[in-house]
């Protein structure tokens, strides 16, 4: 269709780039999940060669996702590798479970990458990508190349790289603005240049992926759709390396607000974007600024006077989408204490939530402890209770425990009891300068993994003084030595984050750092790469920032 467009998620792989944002094998796979659901067509689902948890990751995805039968079609897998045979290798082993396998391979095509980062010359270049899109192209019909930094690359070269990978067998040809570089105006024309000069351009997909360095990640991708690129890669709630990728809701929403202007239309069920959106932010600990564009919390609240009072009049003069076009339902009072199981389990599965029947019984439980505490219960206060009991990491310790005492009469004091691994109850107690200080302090010293507080947010989910309170942070813990100096700062720093929520906002912090102190002690069990995949600059590691 001369007016679709293939929405290409690249959240576990570009997204996982973001400082903080790894994740872990299961936590991909929900996610996985949830943008299938979404509509997506095809998913990026990481970078096999990385390391063994990343191939394994992506290969169970493609096994449980790219196979599914849940009522929508499977959606591409797709596994990154570089302009190398090992890599190709990885990425096939990895993909080749799912019903529609692709390899997606990359290769630096600007002068300053050529020179500086692979230090070859162009003829290599063109060599070592045409090498690789052949060797790719006889593991599977379905091959993607990007030539990395293609903003900042001479057009005339791109031309001729482009045209030799289609004939090797390259069947889409993202083009990606690698830094954020380019204007709307100069990346539209160069996609028109490339679909105007390229040999073969009929027989393949352009695909665009923009960098938001500049904050323009968006506007270049729909400037090179309107050019005639038929594929977005984006990820969910724009995350990314440095200022992030485009967004796919912002992008999603902008095709279908104003399809009179592109034309232009997706699969995307733009219901379930609100919830993606959340499960992605609960998993990376990436808290979604109020003020962001389709999925901040402000989106489509309304304070000022004039503007209430044009909403109450007709909604379309203050929005120009409804909430409900993007999963976000108004509705007040949803369950209380008195609903049944029943009631629940439909209003989840109203929600998007599935769950077996042992989750379903901790989730209920944990509902009807929070009805006895809260008179109102909204589809907020439910996803934050679904968020916190099933979408936490590998409990390697449990919170069994927590008193604080705090105020201006004495110093604020802890007890904190955990359950260690081994089954062990522990309990400390420390002085902080308030009742969270004091509470870090004391698993701090059960739990010794020497690490530094970067981030601490805390929101209500509902107004009212019995609001269900929802606390994000995150951790930064240094890690051995196994890099030059120049790169060591890239690797020893690695980031966590924790969610966690709760009626009692002490309860619920104690939570979010537990679930972060949980990942960083996985993390180092497990020896895990650090998830920035900076590699050294030789011809044969190449920078996976496509």
């Amino acid at each position: 269709m001369d007016n679709y467009v293939r929405i290409f998620d690249t959240t576990l792989r570009d997204g996982e780039q973001s400082p903080g944002a790894s994740m872990t094998s299961s936590e991909k796979l929900e996610i996985a999940r949830g943008l299938a659901r979404l509509g997506v067509d095809i998913i990026e689902a990481g970078f096999p060669a990385a390391s063994p948890d990343d191939l394994e990751a992506v290969r169970r995805i493609a096994r449980q996702v790219g196979n599914t039968t849940d009522g929508y079609p499977p959606p591409i897998i797709c596994g990154l590798a570089r302009a190398t045979r090992a890599d190709i290798d990885k990425a096939w082993e990895a993909v080749s479970p799912a019903q529609r396998p692709r390899i997606h391979t990359f290769l630096a095509t600007s002068d300053i990458h050529m020179r500086y980062k692979l230090r070859m010359e162009r003829q290599e270049v063109l060599a070592r990508a045409v090498e690789a899109v052949a060797y790719a192209r006889q593991f599977c019909d379905d091959v993607e190349f990007s030539p990395e930094d293609a903003g900042r690359s001479d057009p005339e070269f791109l031309y001729l790289v482009l045209g030799e990978v289609i004939k090797a067998g390259a069947t889409t040809l993202n083009i990606p603005d690698t830094v954020g570089y380019t204007t709307p105006d100069e990346f539209g024309a160069l996609i028109a240049g490339i679909i105007h000069n390229t040999p073969g351009i009929e027989n393949c997909i352009v695909s665009v992926h923009c960098h938001d360095d500049l904050g323009l990640a968006t506007a270049n991708t729909l400037a090179g759709l309107r050019a005639g690129a038929r594929q977005a890669e984006v990820t969910i709630n724009g995350i990314g390396e440095r200022a992030g990728n485009t967004s796919l809701e912002e992008v999603v929403m902008a095709l279908r607000t104003r399809a009179a202007v592109y034309g232009l239309t997706s699969g995307v069920d733009a219901t379930q974007i609100a919830r993606i959106s959340k499960l992605v932010s609960n998993y990376t600990g990436i808290v979604v600024q109020p003020n962001k564009a389709i999925v901040g919390a402000n989106a489509f609240a309304h304070e000022a006077g004039i503007h209430q009072d044009g909403m109450l009049k007709n909604y379309m003069t203050y929005e120009i989408m409804r909430p409900e076009d993007v999963g976000v339902n108004r509705s007040r009072l949803v369950l209380g204490k008195h609903s049944g199981r029943h009631a629940f389990k439909a209003r989840l599965a109203e929600m998007g939530y599935t769950l077996n029947e042992a989750d379903l019984n901790q989730a209920f439980e944990r509902f009807k402890n929070l009805a006895d505490k809260k008179k109102t219960i909204t589809d907020a206060d439910l996803e934050a209770l679904v968020a916190d009991e099933l979408f936490q990491p590998e409990e390697v310790y449990t919170l069994e425990g927590l008193q604080v005492a705090c105020g201006t009469m004495g110093m604020p004091t802890a007890s904190v009891r955990l359950r260690g691994p081994d089954g062990t109850l522990h309990t400390r107690a420390a002085i902080g300068s308030g009742p969270v200080d004091a509470t870090y302090k004391a698993m701090d010293a059960i739990i010794q993994a020497p690490n530094t507080l970067v981030e601490f947010s805390v929101h209500s989910v509902t107004e009212g003084i019995d609001a269900l309170g929802e606390v994000t942070v995150r951790i930064q813990s240094k890690q051995p030595e196994t890099r030059t100096d120049a790169q060591k700062e890239i690797e020893n720093v690695r980031t966590f984050g924790g969610f966690g929520a709760d009626t009692d906002i002490v309860v619920a912090s104690a939570k979010a750092y537990l679930a972060a102190l949980n990942k960083l002690i996985v993390a180092n069990r497990a020896g895990e790469q650090t998830a920035e995949l900076e590699s050294p600059v030789t011809e044969n590691s190449v920078s996976v920032s496509a």
